[in-house]
């Protein structure tokens, strides 16, 4: 069937409005970290803020689906290369320039190391140089196994997996990586570990992947889930708890479990005032301004999320001593938001409107807007 005569599906503003709020839970889970590391406000404020990237995938698994009728392999993969991995590629630039000059700053473990090979790291894990966008070197492999999950789809196998993927989400939580963990070790090792971070992720989010393919494949279920919400609720909290205590007792983070009940009440919530909220058009319209910087936006905040910390001298999870000290670490987390959200944006907004005034067709391909 040629491309011309593929009926064209519908832009899904549900989906579209998710998207937008996913990418302000991602940067609400990079700036708004509180109370000391280990501590029980930081387990909770963690459990409130991080996570956001569950989401993400699950509307990658979503729209994946949504947009499968016109799927070509070597053309599905020529548009992820041009539209994820080169603007992935180009906004690593930053980062990789301060890893190489300002590398004990910039925490960067392989210091030392032949500025050809740092790079080649950084790009192949991601956590490195912008430690948000380790989830590329991950998406990437749900990219390449993109003909292998439709050919389970069509023979009815791949939704049949979706209780494996789930007991591998609950009980193989995400590794928890930082260049501290791997001081001692050498580079090869640390590579090793790094990769083994993003392998370990793929496992634990392929839930959230798949999840999202079925319900783009029976978007009829969305309606029951609103239905069933409070039921959904009730699950994400209790989920929640458990997730703090087990992080409180035993340093363990998982942190996906709750955030699989989060993704089903924003859906069904969105899915049925989907009309209210088309009607809100000054707020669908914002809405909609921020989904399409959603992936540009989660290139470049970190950048800004470093440049608050260096600037003002407060560290990555804000310390809390006394309730007074909660209020001002509070202000300082939200002030940090305000902050790498607008110049993120910002910055996007400018870099485009240039690219625009110079020609330049496909901005995306740049930075991912």
């Amino acid at each position: 069937m040629s491309e011309a005569a593929k009926p064209k599906k519908e832009m899904l503003n549900y989906i579209n409005v998710f998207r937008g709020l996913a990418i302000l839970l991602i940067i609400a889970g990079h700036t708004m970290q509180i109370g000391a590391k280990g501590s029980l406000l930081n387990n909770i404020s963690f459990e409130i803020f991080a996570g956001g990237t569950a989401l993400f995938i699950f509307i990658s698994g979503f729209l994946f689906q949504h947009l499968s009728y016109k799927f070509e392999y070597k053309d599905y993969m020529l548009k992820k290369w041009k539209n994820v991995i080169i603007p992935y590629i180009i906004t690593s630039v930053p980062g990789i320039i301060l890893c190489l000059t300002i590398p004990l700053i910039y925490k960067n473990p392989f210091d030392g190391l032949n500025p050809i090979l740092q790079t080649g790291i950084f790009l192949t894990t991601g956590r490195v140089h912008n430690v948000p966008v380790w989830f590329i070197p991950m998406i990437i492999i749900f990219f390449i196994l993109s003909y292998f999950l439709l050919f389970l789809e069509k023979k009815n196998i791949l939704y049949k997996l979706l209780p494996i993927l789930f007991l591998i989400t609950i009980f193989i939580p995400r590794m928890d990586i930082e260049p501290e963990y791997v001081v001692n070790m050498d580079y090869l090792h640390k590579y090793l570990e790094y990769l083994k971070y993003i392998l370990s992720s793929f496992c634990h989010f392929a839930s959230m992947y798949v999840f999202g393919m079925y319900l783009s494949k029976y978007k009829e279920k969305i309606d029951s889930i609103y239905n069933q919400r409070w039921l959904y609720i009730i699950l994400m909290l209790l989920t929640s708890c458990i997730d703090v205590f087990i992080n409180n007792e035993t340093d363990i983070v998982n942190g996906t479990v709750s955030k699989i009940f989060l993704t089903l009440i924003i859906l069904g919530y969105l899915k049925h005032y989907d009309e209210k909220i088309k009607s809100m058009v000054k707020l669908n319209h914002w809405l909609d301004v921020t989904a399409k910087y959603s992936f540009g936006l989660f290139f470049v905040h970190w950048y800004f999320v470093f440049l608050f910390n260096y600037l003002f001298s407060v560290p990555r999870v804000l310390p809390i001593d006394s309730i007074k000290h909660l209020f001002t670490s509070l202000a300082v987390a939200s002030g940090r938001y305000i902050f790498v959200f607008t110049f993120s944006f910002l910055t996007l907004f400018i870099i485009k409107y240039i690219l625009t005034k110079l020609n330049v067709k496909n901005t995306r391909m740049i930075t991912g807007v």
